[in-house]
């Protein structure tokens, strides 16, 4: 198995792309750590790992807390063994006109996609340092790469994440750690985080918003959490064993034009 023996914490794992991730993670022999502010969903995601006779708990991690990385990551390391993969996965999406946009609204979104990922990343190394292997994978997305007119806090958040990653893999690698670092990014994937813009935009207003998203991907429909899960957990193994600071497009091409 591709993690056999190893203990992955994924944030935002209890529903989208963090729970597909969990449970392919389980599948290929890892340990999980489902962490989340859904704690409820958490545990639903740790349970269903749990019936297939893997090991999976639920954490309660709300990722912009300093302190909750250090707890949530003590808990899982004494009940399901040392930290070999993080995935930084939570996130929020949360789109408004530029000139209206807020700097309360501006700095939650940073704390959440941006905050929550160093804080992650600098626990990581910490503990994965004197490990035999470690791997951590940031979740940015397509809008960390190219822009889009009403994300101005998402996209400065995610390419954050996507230039966080690239220094922090050369800092791994300057010290001798055994530690790669990568990032996914996703394109439109049909998560939560799409099908919640309906109570937002209303049935027509969403029908309208899945047409242009279909029609702006080349391969003509929008991605599946389980198509990201698979791009990640590739990252997470040993079958990435030469890549560190490198991006994984998971887009169905919208990137490409």
């Amino acid at each position: 198995m591709k993690l056999d023996n190893r203990m992955a914490y994924i944030t935002g794992g209890a529903s989208g792309n963090g729970a597909a991730m969990a449970r392919a993670f389980a599948a290929e022999g890892a340990a999980v750590a489902v962490a989340d502010v859904q704690s409820a969903l958490a545990e639903e995601v740790a349970a269903s790992i749990r019936a297939t006779g893997a090991r999976a708990i639920a954490i309660d991690h709300d990722v912009g807390d300093e302190a909750a990385w250090q707890e949530g990551l003590d808990r899982a390391v004494a009940e399901l063994g040392p930290l070999r993969v993080l995935v930084n996965n939570a996130g929020i999406g949360v789109g408004c006109d530029f000139e209206d946009e807020t700097l309360e609204n501006w700095r939650r979104v940073q704390r959440i996609n941006l905050d929550g990922v160093f804080l992650g990343c600098r626990e990581a190394v910490r503990r994965m340092k004197d490990q035999p292997s470690g791997s951590i994978v940031n979740i940015s997305s397509v809008y960390g790469i190219v822009g889009a007119w009403r994300t101005a806090a998402y996209n400065a958040s995610k390419g954050g994440v996507r230039l966080m990653t690239k220094s922090v893999a050369l800092y791994c690698q300057h010290k001798g750690y055994p530690i790669r670092v990568n990032s996914v990014h996703p394109g439109f994937i049909d998560t939560p985080m799409i099908s919640g813009q309906e109570r937002h935009l209303g049935a027509e207003g969403f029908a309208a918003m899945r047409s242009q998203i279909i029609e702006a991907t080349p391969m003509g429909r929008m991605g599946l959490a389980d198509e990201v899960a698979a791009a990640t957990l590739f990252l997470a193994g040993d079958d990435s064993s030469f890549m560190t600071g490198s991006e994984l497009v998971v887009d169905g091409g919208f990137t490409a034009r």
